[in-house]
């Protein structure tokens, strides 16, 4: 007799135990356990009608999905109750913190929540990545921070965090290049006059760092090893103050973030000789890479990724993550960045864990190399 209740039809079914399938997942009511002595593996009603075991799978997967997307709504509803802190632990003026409070302008429209900058600065960004591990674990301190962050285990003997064990990952924000940039007052026009001059003056030519180990200080140290030259670093407490000290000819030399270069090179207060990433900017178009520039082989590039306390609830880090992913592909940041040369990503958390692993590995290798170490 048919059920006229129920949108499956109703055939005779063999006296079995109902499979926890059928309990868990509402599976449809002719899915029947396996037959006896194994043979055939779908379910089966007595019709003969086989439905796939896959069927089933598809549903768990879909109800997975569901109750996913459920449980960001459901955390989107609780968090965050209050201001949150991003700790950039740069001063203001640089590339990290450029894109610190580009994140929490976007982060505090997307989520109804003020999410609000604070620099702490010092140490190469050691004091305040220092005072975010330390922090509470609730999701209401974060971290934007960039290549340094990686950097400080292989230049000190004791750096007071570990960038694997001591934080979460939630998002790589954006890649951007660094930019070969000179003061007017220093003869070289291009990469090449520039390995000419260093080479007949060593010691002498002096490039702006934003601390020892900072991507702008470890770019110089790789010059150096690849061109056989020694310019001498000139390190500063953050990008922001490098450049008033490049700007004002106390250095006459910086590998500057590209974010920050841009501006300075239109106005001519800086000389712009090559770009240190694989590839020509989108954004200047006419400025040779270091590679074509004469120094083959040459890339350093900057990243920028945000992360909270080890032990931060996973519910919260996704959530962070998926909106910043949404974040950085909408077709404003792409075009508002792309015009400073730097490339927006919002990847996985697990994307971003990886890629902090690969670069301890390789900047490592060029401290090694440069004997950039500081004790």
């Amino acid at each position: 007799m048919e059920h006229l209740d129920s949108p499956y039809p109703s055939f005779p079914r063999r006296r079995e135990p109902i499979t926890p399938c059928h309990l868990r997942h509402r599976c449809p009511p002719s899915y029947l356990p396996p037959q006896p002595g194994g043979g055939d593996t779908r379910f089966r009603g007595n019709d003969g009608l086989g439905f796939s075991a896959s069927s089933c799978i598809v549903t768990l997967a879909i109800s997975a999905v569901v109750a996913f997307g459920d449980a960001q709504q459901a955390v989107a509803q609780t968090y965050p109750t209050g201001p949150v802190r991003i700790v950039v632990p740069f001063p203001p003026g640089g590339g990290v913190d450029s894109l610190g409070r580009l994140t929490a302008a976007k982060l505090s429209e997307a989520l109804g929540r003020t999410f609000v900058v604070e620099n702490r600065g010092g140490a190469n960004g050691m004091i305040g990545s220092e005072a975010v591990a330390k922090s509470a674990k609730d999701g209401y301190t974060l971290m934007v921070n960039g290549a340094n962050f990686v950097t400080s285990p292989s230049l000190y003997r004791k750096a007071p965090y570990d960038p694997v064990r001591d934080f979460e990952a939630i998002s790589l924000i954006a890649f951007g290049p660094n930019v070969l940039v000179a003061h007017p007052s220093l003869p070289a026009k291009s990469v090449g006059e520039l390995i000419a001059l260093a080479k007949a003056k060593p010691g002498e030519i002096g490039f702006a760092g934003s601390g020892s180990g900072s991507t702008p200080h470890l770019a110089g140290e790789l010059f150096n090893v690849m061109a056989g030259v020694k310019m001498v670093h000139i390190p500063y407490r953050g990008s922001g103050p490098a450049m008033i000290g490049l700007l004002g000819g106390e250095a006459t030399i910086m590998f500057l973030p590209a974010i920050n270069a841009g501006p300075h090179v239109k106005t001519g207060r800086l000389r712009a000789l090559a770009v240190t990433s694989r590839e020509r900017l989108s954004a200047m178009p006419n400025l040779p890479t270091v590679a074509e520039a004469g120094l083959k082989g040459y890339e350093s590039s900057q990243w920028y990724g945000l992360f909270a306390p080890l032990g931060t609830p996973a519910d919260i880090l996704n959530l962070l993550n998926a909106q910043l992913a949404k974040i950085m592909q909408s077709a404003d940041i792409k075009a508002r960045l792309g015009e400073e040369g730097v490339v927006p990503v919002g990847g996985t958390r697990e994307q971003l864990a990886a890629h902090v692993k690969s670069e301890i590995a390789k900047w490592a290798n060029v401290i090694k190399l440069s004997g950039a170490r500081v004790d």
